[in-house]
C-alpha cells in the first residue's frame, strides 16, 4: 500500500473516544498535497493510526447539514 500524506489544517471537532484512546473527528485535512476537506473518520492517539472515514467538500458538508437538520432528533 503506497504512503498517503495527510496533514490535519483544522480539527473542527471529536464527536466520541473510546477506552483506547481512539476518537471520532471531524477534521479539515489536506491528502496528498491537495486541497484540504472535511474528513470524519477514527484516529488513534497522536494521530499515528487512522480508521476507515468519510471524506466531504464543503458543498457535500453543506449538504449534510441540510440534511441533518431536516431530521426530528
Amino acid at each position: 500500500m503506497p504512503n498517503i500524506k495527510y496533514e490535519i489544517k483544522e480539527t473542527v471537532g471529536i464527536l466520541s473516544e473510546n477506552n483506547k484512546g481512539w476518537a471520532k473527528e471531524l477534521n479539515l485535512i489536506s491528502w496528498n498535497d491537495r486541497e484540504p476537506k472535511y474528513d470524519l473518520r477514527d484516529w488513534g492517539p497522536e494521530h499515528e493510526k487512522m480508521g476507515k472515514g468519510v471524506t466531504l467538500s464543503r458543498d457535500e458538508l453543506k449538504k449534510l447539514k441540510e440534511l441533518l437538520n431536516e431530521l426530528d432528533l
